[in-house]
């Protein structure tokens, strides 16, 4: 009887563990098949990139601008007019913007659209048994299916990045007009704090945001079952983990790029 609640007690660990393993497997397996030749799946690619293009790019547009001139923008700007320091708005855009919040609205959206649509499609594939067709076939489904979606989000995920660094600066122009503030201080502490490694860290860990979302929406699709019903858990499930692991990598890698790149800690 212990043994059985132990067993119960314990099971969502273990269950998350396997998944968490499983998922790693993915990703050794992807990388693989995306290097080996040959390489099937240029025009899958295209399409996965347009697609998601086309379902992000005006959710990050109001994403951006509305976190930009709201939470970094208007409340930082309040509490800097405080101290008569309204002119170091840019400078504190730096930490909050560059670093971290576009960063996060990418994945937030890209996981949140594209990579629901990713789950859902694949899931659909599984259920309808199209993925075991495939095998039966001969075609390698990571190869032609996988590898494609993983690096179209990866890519997108870099160059949305960027998109939400112009638009989330444009927020906290629109805060420092809102301020009567002339634009000349924002942008002088802007680029005086600044680092060459802070938009290279941005982009390079919101690109591997990407990566994660990829594996984590490709996995739960391909392993969907329940018909319907279970298509949307999966569905629930790949944005949850997806969100989990964006913010358990942000932790490490802004630690790392931070005991690596002591210059960039303090605002100057």
């Amino acid at each position: 009887m212990v043994r059985t609640v132990a067993d119960r007690a314990f099971l969502p660990a273990k269950s998350l563990f396997e998944q968490v393993g499983n998922m790693m497997i993915l990703t050794g397996k992807t990388m693989t098949a995306t290097v080996r030749p040959p390489y099937p799946y240029g025009g899958e690619f295209i399409s996965q990139f347009i697609f998601a293009l086309q379902l992000c790019w005006f959710p990050m547009l109001i994403s951006t601008v509305a976190f930009g001139f709201g939470a970094p923008g208007l409340q930082a700007a309040n509490f800097l007019t405080l101290f008569g320091a309204l002119d170091r708005l840019g400078g504190f855009f730096v930490l909050a913007s560059i670093r971290e919040f576009a960063p996060f609205v990418t994945a937030v959206v890209v996981a949140g659209v594209a990579g629901t649509a990713i789950t859902a499609d694949l899931g659909a594939r599984k259920i309808r048994e199209e993925l075991d067709a495939l095998q039966v076939l001969g075609v390698d489904p990571i190869k032609n299916l996988v590898v494609p979606r993983f690096l179209s989000l990866m890519l997108i995920t870099g160059l949305l990045d960027i998109y939400a660094l112009l638009f989330g600066i444009a927020g906290g122009m629109f805060a420092e007009i809102a301020y009567h503030a002339p634009l000349s201080g924002f942008f002088a502490t802007l680029q005086s704090q600044a680092e060459i490694t802070d938009l290279w860290g941005s982009i390079l860990k919101c690109t591997l945001f990407g990566a994660i979302i990829a594996i984590v929406c490709c996995y739960k699709g391909m392993n969907a079952s329940g018909g319907a019903a279970g298509v949307g858990r999966a569905v629930n499930e790949a944005v949850v983990i997806a969100f989990l692991g964006v913010f358990a990598f942000n932790y490490v890698f802004t630690q790392t790029l931070l005991a690596t790149h002591p210059e960039i800690q303090v605002i100057k």
